[in-house]
């Protein structure tokens, strides 16, 4: 784990919208990339 990482991603973190923010750009992962995150091979709708 690199401690310097993840203490800059703290610092561009916005909980209230629990994105990343750069420069007032909000930076919020696709559903491909949450599948990836999560090792899912489809999207499973009920």
């Amino acid at each position: 784990m690199d401690k310097h990482l993840f203490h800059a991603l703290d610092q561009f973190w916005n909980p209230a919208y629990s994105c990343f923010t750069f420069r007032g750009i909000d930076l919020v992962p696709t559903v491909e990339e949450y599948m990836a995150l999560l090792r899912c091979s489809k999207i499973q709708i009920k």
